[in-house]
């Protein structure tokens, strides 16, 4: 098997799905706000919110905005309209008042979802030669699909954003589902192996544990299965899960993709020496003026 089918597998693409099950739609400040019940293929809830223009003479370019982990399990979706410390702002409101729609589900074990812990979740899945990690992407998937068929989006312009575990699952899903035409990430793109190498992969929680992944590939490799489509990539220096010797190492391996691809244009870098596992106000205007330049294109 291939790379991009091993990591199909993996990840899980195609073996989730997501099914409607109901929505609360109200308006506020020219953005309409849909609240979604969705249920797994084994009845699961899954609670989602979506963020659209309230006037919108087209069908809308649109983004996975996929929610981080920092240990806040009650933080899910809500993320979206809420934000977290993290984030200069809630993200939400501005991306639809640009003109995006903008959906953000529930992950297992966060939100509605964390009557289930991370632990005892991710433990199960391995048990049966799953990850957590690949539910969640194969989740995330649906929702892309789900996203792809609604009137109001244009299928050609749908992308993803993350940060921290939102920003490797931006990445992965990205990777492999060419539905998605674009990707923006804050705060964890680093070489996986360089990470054990120093005892830093421990930051992580047990749900990103996939078994296998660094035999088979890199971080570097994987997001450069992105190209020839535009990428950011937003990091900090003083960012413990994004140390200098790890993002460069990654960098050579994306960087090498994306010149083979013939675009080396189309991996964007913002880097910050002195900045942490934040979103910094620089980042902000950075990814605005990144996405604003995919509803132009």
């Amino acid at each position: 098997m291939d790379l991009r089918g091993w990591l199909n597998d993996s990840f899980e693409i195609g073996r989730h799905t997501l099914r409607p099950n109901g929505r609360r739609v109200s308006r506020e400040d020219g953005v309409v706000r849909e609240d979604l019940d969705f249920l797994t293929a084994q009845g699961e809830p899954v609670p989602g919110i979506l963020l659209r223009p309230a006037q919108a003479d087209a069908p809308c370019p649109a983004i996975l905005y996929i929610h981080a982990h920092g240990g806040r399990y009650a933080m899910g979706s809500c993320e979206l309209t809420d934000g977290r410390p993290a984030l200069q702002s809630p993200l939400g409101p501005v991306l639809a008042g640009m003109g995006f729609v903008v959906l953000s589900i529930d992950l297992p074990c966060f939100g509605a979802r964390a009557t289930v812990s991370e632990s005892a979740a991710a433990k199960a899945r391995l048990w049966y030669g799953r990850s957590l990690a690949g539910q969640m992407l194969g989740e995330l998937s649906a929702a892309v699909g789900w996203m792809a068929s609604r009137d109001d989006v244009d299928p050609a312009r749908i992308g993803a954003f993350g940060l921290s575990m939102g920003a490797t699952f931006a990445i992965w899903l990205a990777a492999v589902d060419r539905r998605l035409g674009f990707v923006a990430h804050e705060c964890c793109y680093a070489d996986f192996a360089t990470l054990v190498e120093t005892g830093a992969h421990d930051r992580h929680g047990i749900y990103l544990a996939i078994p296998g992944l660094l035999e088979r590939t890199t971080t570097g490799a994987i997001a450069g299965l992105i190209a020839p489509r535009p990428q950011l990539v937003m990091v900090g220096d003083e960012d413990p899960l994004t140390p200098p010797a790890a993002v460069d190492r990654a960098l050579a391996d994306t960087r090498a993709a994306y010149e083979a691809a013939g675009a080396p244009h189309a991996l964007a870098l913002h880097r910050e020496p002195a900045s942490g596992h934040v979103e910094t106000p620089a980042m902000r205007e950075r990814l605005l003026a990144f996405l604003a330049e995919r509803i132009s294109a």
